[in-house]
């Protein structure tokens, strides 16, 4: 098994699962280190069952994670199969987003037996619901608004923080929503900085003692072209306003209950399919239960945010 793309809190416990549930089916775990780099150099590493203690607490991953260019290659693709096949490895399952996803599909469709573990914080993988780290991660990033909201309402100031996610909006509208923006600006709408500057000053002029902001980073009015257009209006706004990057510290929280939970389930349903002959899918959650879906739809669909929401998030806002 490896762990690809970015780390997500929870991948450790996924690793956990699948080794263990392994095992326990008489089979031998092989960790791949450094991600598919790791799998082209044949990095690999049996994994006992004490070997997994421990780790489950663990934010990142203690396999490893490593972009690699070449992998995206069928030179690169072929050197990965070769290697898993020098290794007498009979499967693979990758604990990964969309980047990862869309290798194990190439794996896949080169004859390899593969199963997928659906786990990034962005949310934004076709065939699960939810994902390994988003919990977390949302945990972490309301954590640090009620924090900022406290001494911002101390000074009467605004905050801007913004939030991961480069295509995708997920993290900022939960957060937005569950932190009481507002404001919320995503990938997924066209911004109007006018209107957040606006949302900000109906705040200041209704005696609130602070506004929040919160961006995603891949929108295209992120925190840092915000923050030249509030200087540009800062007569308007009311309020001064403060910028929080939240950066990575969202991927390093030690996992919350319900990431150690899901992980779990469905690094065992990767093995259970394994068993069944399975092979090709994605192991994802929905509505509870846990389900697969062809990597193949993976790879060729894109998922959807809700964004009702944001109009909820605007309503509540006010």
């Amino acid at each position: 098994m490896l762990t690809s793309g970015g780390d997500a809190p929870g991948m450790n416990a996924a690793i956990r699962a699948v080794v263990r549930s392994g095992i326990d089916r008489g089979w031998e775990p092989i960790g791949v280190r450094r991600g598919y780099a790791g799998l082209m150099e044949k990095d690999f590493v049996p994994l006992a069952t004490r070997d997994v203690g421990g780790i489950m607490q663990a934010g990142g991953t203690v396999l490893g994670s490593a972009r690699s260019p070449e992998f995206e290659t069928e030179q690169g693709r072929k050197k990965a199969v070769a290697g898993l096949e020098a290794g007498r490895i009979q499967a693979a399952v990758i604990i990964g987003g969309g980047g990862s996803q869309a290798g194990a599909f190439a794996l896949s469709q080169m004859g390899f037996p593969v199963m997928g573990v659906a786990s990034t914080i962005d949310n934004d993988l076709y065939g699960s619901e939810t994902t390994i780290g988003v919990d977390t991660a949302l945990n972490i990033a309301l954590e640090a608004i009620d924090r900022l909201k406290v001494t911002a309402s101390s000074h009467r100031r605004a905050s801007l923080v913004e939030v991961m996610g480069r295509g995708c909006g997920y993290l900022a509208l939960m957060a937005g929503i569950a932190g009481g923006a507002e404001s919320i600006v995503i990938p997924e709408v066209a911004t109007d900085p006018d209107r957040v500057a606006a949302d900000v000053r109906s705040a200041y002029e209704r005696g609130k003692p602070h506004a929040l902001v919160v961006v995603a980073e891949g929108a295209t009015y992120n925190a840092a072209r915000l923050v030249r257009h509030f200087e540009e209006h800062r007569d308007t706004l009311g309020f001064d306003v403060r910028v929080t990057i939240l950066g990575h510290v969202q991927r390093g929280g030690s996992p919350t209950f319900f990431d150690r939970l899901l992980a779990t389930r469905l690094g065992a349903a990767a093995v259970e399919c394994l068993a069944r002959g399975e092979e090709g899918l994605l192991v994802g959650l929905f509505r509870g239960e846990v389900v697969t879906t062809p990597l193949c739809d993976v790879v060729a669909k894109k998922k959807t945010l809700d964004l009702s929401l944001l109009e909820l998030a605007r309503v509540l806002g006010r």
